[in-house]
């Protein structure tokens, strides 16, 4: 059976007329479905919970919305087994669908959900913070500059009149220049658990400006954070940028946005099985562009090929 969770208010209302299409579609199809519509913020894992615990052998869970509902619904998930996870993607930034290979397109996007058959396994992160607390994760998870925006970007007039215009993506890029000026850097010990190496690194940062753990490419609307990543590689791919001016960084952002920052100083990716975050003060944490809190002690891991994906 299919079930559909669906954000009327995903990219400013698009999501209403993408679920009438959808509706359509399938209507015209004689596909037998249920539907299930949001009507507040963490309702997405709440359906998600319910859907993922009926008693259907053949549970295919299809998203219609946005990065933020995605997420919501991976949180919602009881067992991940049992669940074959589809994205119809209406958001702004659609990462995680662009990640997939996901087209925009309503129509094609309903095709290949219901023509896989088998889907795809990816990597889910999951990110513990300091009080036990558990979020996943299918895009990125990380703390200082990316999160600080997210935590703005989520309540910004700016973004929902950019949504409009259907430039909903540049809220991050204005979001991202006026925080970099604006926020401390962070000084944080971090254990690093290499793959390669199978040994636990302990490094010390002063002036830390972004840590992301990237499980896809991109985040923030498009920014390659690190071209390399893999979502089913069992590994998160992490991006740093420390040990070089703010103002500095300003003239870098066009490189990242180009993929371009491998290799130049102040940049640290590699591939590592986990990462623990400790800091004397509250650090600002996201998940999937999903503000989680100002923590001062984060784990993050891997869930390997956790994740179904009908692509």
């Amino acid at each position: 059976m299919y079930y559909f969770i669906v954000n009327y208010y995903g990219g400013s209302g698009n999501a209403k007329r993408t679920w009438d299409k959808v509706h359509f579609l399938l209507k015209k199809k004689n596909i037998e479905y249920k539907a299930y519509v949001t009507k507040r913020p963490g309702h997405a894992c709440e359906l998600a919970k319910r859907i993922s615990s009926m008693e259907d052998n053949d549970i295919r869970l299809i998203v219609v919305g946005g990065d933020g509902t995605i997420n919501e619904a991976i949180n919602g998930i009881t067992d991940f087994s049992r669940v074959r996870f589809g994205i119809i993607p209406t958001g702004s930034g659609n990462d995680f669908a662009r990640g997939m290979g996901i087209p925009k397109d309503t129509e094609k996007a309903l095709d290949l959900v219901l023509g896989a058959n088998k889907g795809r396994k990816v990597d889910v992160g999951e990110v513990m913070t300091d009080d036990g607390a558990k979020r996943r994760f299918v895009i990125s998870s990380g703390i200082g500059l990316d999160a600080i925006v997210c935590k703005k970007v989520s309540s910004s007039k700016r973004k929902k009149l950019l949504n409009l215009l259907k430039h909903g993506n540049l809220s991050y890029v204005f979001m991202t220049i006026s925080s970099l000026f604006s926020m401390k850097t962070y000084k944080v010990k971090i254990k690093m658990m290499d793959d390669k190496t199978k040994d636990d690194e302990e490094v010390s940062y002063d002036d830390l400006i972004v840590f992301t753990a990237m499980n896809c490419s991109a985040e923030g609307g498009g920014v390659p954070m690190n071209p390399n990543a893999l979502p089913d590689d069992g590994l998160l791919s992490i991006c740093s940028i420390s040990g070089i001016p703010k103002w500095k960084t300003f003239f870098l952002l066009p490189a990242l946005c180009r993929g371009k920052h491998v290799g130049k100083k102040g940049f640290l990716l590699r591939d590592l099985e986990g990462v623990v975050f400790e800091s004397e003060e509250p650090m600002v944490l996201h998940a999937d562009g999903e503000y989680v809190g100002d923590v001062k002690r984060i784990e993050m891991f891997v869930m390997q090929d956790a994740l179904n994906v009908l692509v």
